[in-house]
């Protein structure tokens, strides 16, 4: 299977330790195509339908035609994981230009770029 940047795949996120995401749930692919092509490993942010959660750095990501999730979702950017591509069941859709604009900025906080 093909993982690219900007899309949604179903991916399995256990075993899980402490207060790390668990099961099997949407995650968005933040890594490029370029280090995705040379690495086994994903970077992704994890996909929440918990809006009521939100936390103040969380993006909210409604659902839509493009990104077919069933449910308005958050990316709880605090969480950003990399796993093996081993653990991507299948794409579900991608995000939007606006929605990884957020990603972006909030990177640039998260790792103080």
């Amino acid at each position: 299977m093909e993982i690219l940047f900007g899309h949604i795949y179903l991916v399995d996120f256990d075993p899980s330790v402490g207060r790390e995401y668990q099961k099997m749930r949407p995650a968005l692919v933040i890594q490029s195509n370029v280090v995705t092509e040379h690495s086994d490993l994903v970077t992704v942010v994890p996909v929440s339908s918990k809006i009521e959660k939100r936390d103040g750095d969380d993006v909210l990501l409604m659902k839509t035609e493009r990104n077919r999730l069933l449910h308005d979702s958050l990316l709880k950017v605090h969480q950003v994981s990399s796993f093996d591509k081993r653990r991507f069941v299948h794409r579900i859709g991608e995000a939007d230009q606006s929605v990884m604009e957020q990603i972006a900025h909030y990177l640039r906080k998260h790792f103080r770029l």
